[in-house]
This record gives structure tokens, C-alpha cells and sequence, in this order.
């Protein structure tokens, strides 16, 4: 097993986790956990005052001192997703879309964003639009939602069954 000390950064995986629209520090600091603890390349959060904030740290569990972290207000999302895209990554959104392709039958390309929902509110419509693709995780309950945070989760291990690490990066 490689170390896992902050001396020793490991490879990441090219996947950007955009939460610009979660709003509870909660499930922000287990998705700081999770893209931590699957190397992912990036999570953006809505602003990074959240990092102070107890509920976030302690689902966080002291991954923001290893995981990239940046911020994006909900309002700047639509010019974040432009800039994304003329950086050459795939901006995916992961939400239920009538158009959504089902995420087992999903070949994630190598440079991704993928753009998380707002709690029972989803992604706006004007934001999916401006997404390259939309993904959904298939649903075979009463409920039809996942916690973002869980949802999150298996998109991105997802990603990783498709994909190896591409670069050593520190946070």
C-alpha cells in the first residue's frame, strides 16, 4: 500500500467535482472527503469560507488540507462551465434528464467536470443545457433521488473503473 502521508502525493485522477450549487456544509464536506480519498484532481465549492464551518469539517475529517479546493459562486457557474470548456474539458451534469444516458453505459472522456445538483432542486435547467453531456445513475426504488454526496460517489468511482491516475498534483 503506497504511503499515505502528506509528504507522499499520489497520482490524481483527472476528474473536477463541481459543487458551485450544494449548499449544505454537510454533504460539502463528505464530498471533500470522498474526492480526496479518490484523488480526484479537483472539487469546487461555492466559496471556500465553508472550510471553516464545523458541520463541513467534520464529515471533511481533515481532507481539505490534502485536497484542491477552489470556489465558484452559484451565480458564475454558467462562465466557470465556458471557461471548462475552452480548457478542453467535458463538462458532464449528473442529474435524472429524460436525455440522460445511464451512467453504467458511459464512457467518461479522460479531462471531466462533472456539475452536482442542489439539494431537492437539481441543476437548472440553463446549467444542463450548457453541459456537454448528462449522465444519470439508475434509479430502481419509490425515492428518486440519491444524497448529492452519495450520487457524487458513484459517479466518480465510475470514472476512476474507466480511467488511471494522470498526474502527481499537490493540493
Amino acid at each position: 500500500m503506497p504511503s499515505r502521508s502528506p509528504a507522499h502525493c499520489p497520482p490524481r485522477h483527472a476528474l473536477i467535482l463541481c459543487a458551485s450549487l450544494v449548499e449544505n456544509s454537510m454533504n460539502l464536506g463528505a464530498l471533500c472527503r470522498t474526492a480526496e480519498v479518490l484523488g480526484l484532481q479537483e472539487l469546487v465549492l461555492p466559496t471556500l469560507a465553508v472550510i471553516d464551518d464545523n458541520d463541513f469539517r467534520k464529515l471533511a475529517v481533515s481532507s481539505q488540507k490534502w485536497q484542491a479546493l477552489s470556489a465558484c459562486a452559484p451565480q458564475q457557474l454558467p462562465v466557470w462551465i465556458s471557461q471548462q470548456r475552452a480548457q478542453g474539458h467535458t463538462v458532464i451534469a449528473l442529474t435524472l434528464y429524460p436525455q440522460a444516458v445511464q451512467l453504467p453505459d458511459y464512457q467518461f472522456p479522460r479531462d471531466a467536470v462533472l456539475i452536482l445538483g442542489r439539494e431537492l432542486t437539481g441543476i437548472p435547467e440553463t446549467v444542463v443545457q450548457q453541459c456537454d453531456d448528462v449522465v444519470a445513475i439508475p434509479q430502481f426504488g419509490l425515492v428518486e433521488s440519491l444524497n448529492v454526496h452519495t450520487a457524487a460517489a458513484i459517479a466518480a468511482y465510475a470514472y476512476l473503473c474507466q480511467h488511471e491516475p494522470t498526474e502527481h498534483r499537490a493540493p
